[in-house]
Parts: structure tokens; sequence; C-alpha cells
């Protein structure tokens, strides 16, 4: 039999509202910082309810900064988005994972640098007198993914980890996404592999959610937009993961909206898109941090 809750932990719960809209919420916040990749696409295909409801959001006056852990520049998520139909009336800017890596990098130009990841990720670097080597006589790492996420493991990594570890080479982790969902199927991203090598001993900084620099960044952006400075009680962070997304949001203090149908969509067994409310609070009551509001897809 599982322990109970503690009382403090049930009020948590309790407080989750299960909300048929963003419309329910928009009225108490000026700003949402939303995820893109699980709320706003799948990577294959955009949902035209999540890109409507932001639109309408910033109709009414709101401002909306994407936050993604994309281990690439803003304008490149931006490109990926008009290929998908996202419109650009969804949101005011975006920043990356990949532009604070990118700001890392830039403070490091004279050290050589081993990059760990897909030819995609390239564009962290674009414009940049980076020196790469080879990982035997790299200064650092840049690790924004894995070679082929498609067949490949963190497990895969472990023998090329080990001399790195031993001689303290430090990772920057361009995604600390531990998975993404692609087109219904879960693929690991830098993160997992971030994960590995502090277990086996090695140093890792990571660059986005839930790591309080690329909020900083986007709080900033936001009072650039709208003028003054926007206090994090008129914030809403929307996100379907667990991990960086609601962690993040409480991590400075904001309100969550969490996405079901996202990389926790098999744990809480949606079906046609549902959200079971009673299912979702078991779901919720095991977890660290625990969203303000709660809701299927992102729709308004």
């Amino acid at each position: 039999m599982s322990e109970p809750n503690p009382p403090a932990a049930e009020a948590a719960i309790a407080q989750t509202r299960f909300v048929p809209g963003l419309s329910a919420l928009a009225e108490g916040y000026d700003v949402v910082f939303s995820d893109v990749w699980g709320v706003l696409h799948n990577g294959l295909r955009a949902y035209a309810g999540a890109h409507d409801a932001l639109t309408r959001f910033r109709r009414a006056g709101g401002t909306v900064i994407l936050i993604s852990n994309a281990p690439r520049p803003g304008p490149s998520v931006m490109g990926q988005l008009d290929r998908l139909g996202v419109p650009r009336e969804a949101y005011d800017d975006i920043v990356t994972s990949g532009d604070m890596t990118r700001m890392s990098v830039e403070a490091r130009l004279s050290e050589p640098v081993f990059h760990l990841g897909p030819e995609r990720d390239k564009p962290i670097f674009e414009g940049l007198p980076v020196r790469f080597t080879p990982v035997e006589e790299a200064a650092y790492i840049v690790c924004s993914g894995l070679w082929n996420d498609r067949e490949e493991t963190p497990d895969d990594y472990r023998g090329s980890f080990e001399p790195l570890v031993a001689r303290n080479a430090p990772m920057i982790c361009a995604n600390p996404d531990i998975v993404v969902e692609v087109g219904g199927t879960l693929v690991y991203c830098a993160g997992a592999l971030a994960v590995l090598y502090e277990q086996m001993g090695g140093q890792a900084t990571y660059m986005g959610k839930p790591h309080a620099p690329v909020y900083e960044e986007a709080l900033a952006r936001a009072a650039r937009i709208r003028g003054s400075d926007v206090p994090v009680s008129r914030v809403l962070a929307i996100g379907d993961a667990i991990r960086t997304d609601i962690a993040g949001a409480a991590g400075i203090g904001a309100d969550a909206l969490f996405i079901a149908k996202g990389i926790h969509a098999d744990e809480l067994k949606l079906a046609a898109d549902r959200l079971d409310a009673e299912f979702a609070r078991a779901f919720f009551a095991q977890q660290p941090h625990r969203p303000t509001a709660a809701m299927a897809l992102l729709e308004w």
C-alpha cells in the first residue's frame, strides 16, 4: 500500500484546475511563456488549436514568448515553425537553449571544442570563429543530441565518455530534454546524454529549461516588448514536461499550464485526447512539481 499524501501535498493537488481552454485563465496573465515541441507541434505537424489560442491571447493584449529546448538558435526554430504552418502572429519572440548555448560558446572562443550531435544543429556555431577538434584534443564538449536518435541510446556513448570524464572535460548540454515526442514516438535528447555524463563523474552545464538563465532572458525580452518589467505573478508558463516546463515555472515562481498530450501522454493514458481528471491527479501526486492548471491539448 502506498503512503498517503501529506496534507500540504493534497492541497497542492487540489489546486490544479482542469480547464477546457486558455480563455479560462487568460485574464489573470500578461505574458505567456510557451513550450514549442509538444505544445505547438509534435515534430511532424502543428496543432492548429494551440497556435490559435496563443494568437487570441496576443490579440487581447498579451505577450507570448516561446521558450524551446531546441539546440538551435531562435531564427532556425522560427523557420521550422514557418514550415509547419505556425503563424508568426501566434508569438512575439522566441528564446531557445541553442541561443543560450551560443552565448556560452562565445565566451570560450579561445578554447577548442568537440561538437557531439547531428549536423542539423550546427547553426549554434554559425558565424562564430569556433575551433573544432577531435574529442581527444577538446577543452570542452557541446552536446546537442545523439548522432542518430532513431537508433541509438545513451548507453552507446559510455565508451566515448570514459576518457572525457577521466580528464575532466566539461560538457555544455544544448538541450536539457531527456526525450521528445516525434510523431507519437519518444526519442532521446541531449539531456539524456548529459545525465549519463554526470552519472559517470563528469560535469555538465544545462542551457535551457528548467534552469533560470533561459527564463531570465525571456523575462527581459517580454519587458522590452511591453515597455516595463513583468512580475512573475503575471506570467503563465505552458508546457508538456514536468521535469522541464513545470519545474522551470516553479523555479521562477510562475504559474504553469500542463498540456497532457505530450511526453507524458502514455503515462496519463489519454484516450481520444481526453484527460481524465482523477487519473491526472494521481499522476501529479507522484511528481516533484505540480501545475496550476491542466488540459489535454492547448486550445482557446
